[in-house]
């Protein structure tokens, strides 16, 4: 029966995996999902390397939950998003994102000394440090917004909006967003 259900997919099977598979078979099983999730992770993580302006440095995602980023006027801005059930570790409530630019001499505009730590998402009972939009639905994470195009296309369109209404004009560019791992 073992076999039969490891040929089978995982989601049609999960009923049964806890009967069908032996020790030894479970912990092959996880490790290949953990081999497959970290390099999907990493390759996901690409989806934002190589924007204008290319002298900015990659962003760190924070983990639970995602980041983000459009340019505008080779003007690189990156909102941190936080799952639910976590919150940020500063107030961010008039900070919706973080930039890099020649302005900033190609460096982020962020809380954190040093680095290219933009936020991080704490676990929390409560979301109150950050904006209404700076965190995604009960019912939706990152991964689940990002597989998603109309909800992807959505967040993006409502992170322009913010732009503009701070003053930042012109057309997104280099759109992108990347989750953090859980």
């Amino acid at each position: 029966m073992g076999g039969v259900c490891m040929s089978k997919a995982v989601t049609e099977c999960r009923g049964n995996l806890q009967t069908a598979l032996d020790a030894q078979q479970a912990a092959s099983l996880l490790l290949s999902l953990r081999n497959v999730t970290d390099a999907l992770y990493q390759q996901q993580l690409r989806d934002c390397q190589g924007a204008e302006p290319r002298q900015c440095p990659d962003a760190e995602v924070p983990d639970n939950g995602g980041l983000l980023c459009v340019t505008v006027d080779n003007k690189r801005y990156c909102k941190p998003l936080c799952n639910y059930g976590y919150d940020f570790g500063f107030i961010r409530k008039s900070r919706l994102y973080e930039e890099c630019s020649e302005q900033t001499g190609y460096k982020w505009s962020t809380q954190y000394t040093g680095g290219n730590k933009l936020a991080v998402c704490n676990e929390a009972p409560f979301q109150i440090s950050g904006a209404a939009t700076a965190y995604f639905p009960k019912d939706q994470d990152c991964l689940t917004t990002k597989s998603n195009s109309r909800e992807q296309r959505s967040i993006i369109d409502l992170f322009a909006s913010e732009l503009k209404i701070q003053g930042i004009q012109g057309q997104t560019q280099h759109e992108c967003l990347v989750c953090g791992g859980l």
